[in-house]
């Protein structure tokens, strides 16, 4: 009985252990992806800040703003694009989000809008299916290590529908790197474009000055597209780093998880091991007895 038990107790150590092989490689993993994660993202914010500089000094050098991208419409239809991992083992990683972005989704509808989703990774795609929640598009093998052309065509189906009327605003739910530590999930509006503010007194003392040509109106077309692609491959990257933050603390956690349930089965294994020691005994000096007694 003691040996069935001891070999049962062996069995779980051996399959901890190989479980525990596994969880420490994807920490070590993540651990050497989110430090180039946090360098993609630390490197992409001059270009989305220098666009921002020169889409204000074209509002100060011509007096206002005005194009499709930046004029706010009544909502009727709203675009929601849910950020999530192809991939899962990241804590609350993707549950996070996807809380927020299913509360906003009853939220429009309760207010009488239309709801446009689209959803960019694996869990999301798999979450509103098995609701039922029909999607405009969805996109995957993008959130792992996204590149400028996976945001450039999210962008490119977002602008398409939102010029051509079909969805009034487009916001997307993301996780923002916080630290290695802390990451919130958050709601990204998108479009329309929210212009940067204009202080002209700033800009006279220490702004660039800029000669557009051919005019500063056809100039603002071409910047906004680019403005926006910038500003989902800046969500991208942010969901990039946040998510292997969130596998590296979920796997660490499960790491020492097993460590401790190690620990605690060959406690159980010793403990078997000398029950199943004294059972011998007994028996070798029970014989003994009773061949000397004979």
């Amino acid at each position: 009985m003691a040996s069935a038990e001891l070999r049962l107790i062996r069995r779980r150590i051996k399959s901890v252990q190989s479980t525990m092989k596994i969880t420490r490689a994807m920490e070590l993993i993540a651990t050497s992806r989110i430090a180039k994660a946090r360098v993609r993202v630390k490197m992409s914010k001059p270009y989305i800040e220098k666009m921002t500089d020169v889409i204000r000094n074209i509002g100060a050098s011509s007096g206002s703003l005005s194009h499709p991208l930046l004029d706010v419409r009544e909502v009727e239809t709203a675009g929601v694009v849910v950020v999530t991992s192809d991939r899962g083992l990241a804590g609350g990683y993707n549950s996070n989000v996807l809380r927020i972005a299913e509360r906003a989704i009853a939220d429009h509808k309760a207010a009488g809008r239309e709801v446009r989703l689209y959803n960019v990774g694996d869990k999301a795609i798999g979450y509103f299916g098995y609701r039922k929640v029909m999607s405009a598009h969805d996109w995957t093998g993008v959130t792992d290590t996204p590149a400028y052309g996976d945001a450039r065509t999210i962008t490119n189906r977002l602008l398409e529908d939102y010029e051509s009327g079909v969805v009034d605003s487009v916001e997307v739910y993301t996780t923002r790197y916080v630290s290695a530590l802390t990451q919130d999930a958050v709601l990204w509006p998108v479009l329309p474009v929210q212009p940067p503010d204009i202080d002209v007194e700033s800009l006279g003392e220490g702004g660039t000055s800029y000669e557009y040509e051919p005019d500063a109106e056809t100039i603002l077309g071409r910047l906004l597209p680019r403005y926006v692609e910038g500003t989902v491959f800046g969500i991208l990257l942010e969901a990039s780093a946040s998510e292997h933050a969130a596998r590296r603390r979920a796997m660490k956690a499960a790491t020492e998880n097993a460590e401790e349930l190690v620990r605690l089965l060959s406690r159980e294994a010793n403990q078997a091991r000398q029950a199943e020691i004294t059972t011998e005994i007994s028996e070798i000096v029970g014989g003994a007895e009773a061949m000397a007694g004979g």
